[in-house]
């Protein structure tokens, strides 16, 4: 499949090779093995995401979980991960993209070798039993931890894009996304006095690094952007902050190959932060891997 959607008629975009591979960082084996703290973390977050719903409100701004900033966020996030802004094209989407994860699909990338794959279909099935994705459990059980197909072939795929026609798949897609990876990364932003920029820049890491505590997981970024700069929680500058943990993110990227090309954060993030966006207010310009968009 070409990795260029379809894109809104708000937003311009100037193609000029196809996307770069750009998946969660460690398979399922090391997600398997996450500390207890970095479990954690993720069920924490979501919570205190809820529990802080006014920190943004004190700081004169908008969380990125208020509807607008959430939509710019999905559309910021699938720019990098699909070459498009629209995401919604992409509860359907699933390929393998020889990156040793398995199958990678839907709206944020869910991989069978990461777990979330199959956190999603569990999800799917207990609100919805004998849907057509059901009778894959046991491969998707199988094959988590590990880049194989073994059990999914061949049916797998058509199966998937059969279950995108559901809304009740759809919503379990948006469920599952919010759960492990939007609302953890407002969570942890809110706790660190983050505005709107700083909990996508979050986000965004924990959908290509998943929440773990190793170094090139989530919190081992974190952990790292801590030892150079305070967060505004601790009396830090958010924009110092911030950089720091761009700098920690690119170190991580460039440790693995499929992570290469750090334009996601060089000519997007730093962008807004050079001009000290903070609320992640339009309009926005940014470039993913040499393409070029624009909301607002």
């Amino acid at each position: 499949m070409d990795f260029r959607g379809r894109t809104s008629p708000e937003v311009q975009v100037s193609t000029s090779h196809p996307r770069t591979t750009s998946r969660r960082g460690l398979l399922a084996g090391a997600l398997l093995g996450l500390t207890a703290a970095a479990l954690s973390f993720t069920v924490n977050a979501g919570t205190e995401a809820g529990e802080d719903a006014d920190a943004d409100a004190r700081k004169g701004g908008r969380g990125l979980d208020d509807p607008e900033k959430k939509e710019i966020a999905m559309k910021l996030v699938s720019s990098a991960e699909n070459s498009s802004l629209d995401w919604k094209a992409y509860y359907k989407w699933i390929k393998d993209i020889r990156d040793g994860r398995g199958y990678t699909a839907g709206i944020i990338g869910f991989c069978s070798g990461t777990g979330d794959m199959l956190r999603l279909v569990e999800l799917y099935t207990r609100r919805k039993p004998g849907n057509v994705l059901a009778g894959h459990l046991p491969a998707l059980r199988r094959v988590n931890g590990t880049g194989s197909r073994k059990g999914l072939d061949p049916h797998f795929v058509r199966d998937w894009r059969t279950a995108a026609r559901d809304p009740d798949f759809r919503k379990a897609q948006d469920d599952e996304r919010d759960r492990g990876y939007f609302g953890p990364a407002v969570g942890q932003g809110r706790k660190d006095g983050l505005g709107a920029l700083g909990q996508f820049i979050y986000y965004d890491a924990l959908v290509m690094h998943g929440p773990g505590s190793d170094p090139v997981s989530f919190g081992g970024i974190r952990r790292r952007a801590l030892g150079r700069a305070r967060p505004p929680a601790q009396g830090g500058d958010e924009v110092t902050y911030l950089h720091a943990f761009l700098d920690a993110r690119v170190r991580a990227m460039r440790q693995e190959r499929a992570h290469w090309d750090t334009s996601r954060v060089d000519t997007a993030q730093r962008v807004f932060l050079a001009e000290r966006n903070l609320g992640l207010d339009l309009p926005l310009k940014w470039k993913v891997y040499g393409d070029s968009y624009r909301l607002g």
